[in-house]
């Protein structure tokens, strides 16, 4: 009896631990999406053009992809819960200042902060899975962090447009700031991993080992397409709903589609681990990825965003969450500083994509702009089919090759 009850108390504490990091990823993810269904109605409140205000979009972008890496390394010395909590009180003071924000310049540093902060959060959540859970079941507790940030993706996109609609776009960074200031007290119950051997690793001596391992070299340049033609151009699917006179609410509800298709799409990609091979899961999400931009090139009308909305969310399921755990096996030695690097590269990405379709936007021309990551999308999942099935194996297994 007392056996299964200190089991039944393990598997508690677990259930416990995994809710704290799904919470922690779902406040990062709201954040970071917020953003888009705002852009036209935050230009309006502050005299600035789209292009103008797109810029604070993807400075938000470059800040998490370039705070990724330090984070990393910083959470090597310091522990992972220490470094969520830190950010998260980072984070929460960049939310206050957002919310007073007199001007789009002011508004930029803030978000600027704000994104440099909640870049800690989900590099941190995946490595304390990769650190508390051992590599066997590792994928599942993955793909239910990833179902929480799907969700969050959801609900800030639908969520911050029709508080924009009816309160104003300032309620978007005061509920985001509030939930980080309610995690960075919660996470005082949250255990740390040992990190004993990886304090003492020298973070450019990780990084350049990671760098020298030619299969990290390939997960890390298809993340990095990906995140300028899924993160940057996914930016503007509610602008180009708003450019056919549709409002921020209903927009964001639209864009709430990426969303709405991810959390879907994570609760079949989990019954599908163990069952189906990571190169047909890349399969598919690559499928999936070039069907999305392939709809709204053709004319772009709200069936079409919502449509392509669901495929990318998809595509983020099947396709991002096996880059996501192939990062994690590729120099397990190096595993923090890989997922940082991964991470980084993502949003990089990301802010090199938002700031490239930022004229097209500017001039309305949406439909180019959706053209443009169509045409980029088709080398990319044929790349990313054929090296996931060259590396072998399946989550948490040894590569064939090296």
């Amino acid at each position: 009896m007392t056996s299964e009850a200190d089991e039944a108390a393990a598997a508690a504490g677990e259930r416990g631990r995994l809710r704290l990091l799904q919470l922690t990823a779902l406040t990062s993810t709201c954040d970071r999406f917020a953003i888009a269904p705002l852009l036209v109605v935050i230009g309006l409140d502050l005299g600035a053009p789209l292009a103008a205000v797109a810029v604070v979009a993807s400075a938000y972008f470059l800040a998490y992809g370039l705070m990724q890496p330090v984070w990393g390394w910083v959470s090597d010395r310091i522990g992972r819960v220490r470094v969520m909590r830190v950010s998260l009180l980072g984070a929460a003071l960049a939310g206050a200042a957002s919310v007073l924000a007199p001007n789009l310049l002011v508004l930029g540093v803030a978000r600027t902060v704000a994104g440099a902060c909640f870049a800690a959060l989900i590099p941190a959540t995946l490595v304390y899975v990769g650190d508390m859970w051992p590599a066997p079941v590792r994928q599942r507790p993955l793909a239910d962090v990833l179902t929480a940030s799907s969700l969050g993706t959801a609900v800030a996109t639908a969520g911050a447009g029709g508080l924009a609609d009816l309160i104003g776009w300032r309620a978007v960074p005061a509920a985001t700031g509030i939930a980080a200031g309610a995690l960075w007290l919660a996470l005082r119950r949250l255990p740390e991993p040992d990190r004993e051997a990886a304090a003492t690793r020298n973070p450019l001596r990780s990084i350049a080992t990671v760098l020298r391992h030619p299969w990290a070299l390939v997960v890390l340049a298809l993340v990095l397409v990906e995140g300028v033609i899924v993160l940057g151009v996914l930016t503007y699917l509610a602008p180009a709903v708003q450019a056919l006179g549709a409002s921020t609410a209903v927009a964001g509800l639209v864009a709430a589609a990426f969303g709405v298709g991810a959390l879907a799409w994570s609760r079949v990609v989990r019954r599908l681990v163990g069952r189906w091979s990571a190169t047909a899961l890349a399969a598919v999400g690559a499928g999936m990825l070039v069907a999305a931009w392939a709809v709204p090139s053709v004319a772009v009308t709200v069936p079409t965003v919502v449509v392509a909305g669901l495929l990318l969310g998809g595509s983020w399921a099947f396709l991002h969450t096996t880059l996501q755990g192939w990062i994690t096996e590729v120099v397990p030695r190096e595993r923090a500083t890989a997922v940082a690097l991964f991470a980084a590269l993502l949003f990089l990405g990301g802010s090199a994509g938002t700031a490239a379709v930022a004229p097209l936007a500017d001039a309305g021309a949406f439909g180019t702009a959706f053209r443009l990551a169509f045409a980029v999308s088709v080398p990319l999942a044929l790349a990313a089919v054929l090296a996931r099935r060259r590396y072998g194996g399946g989550p948490g297994s040894a590569p064939a090759t090296e």
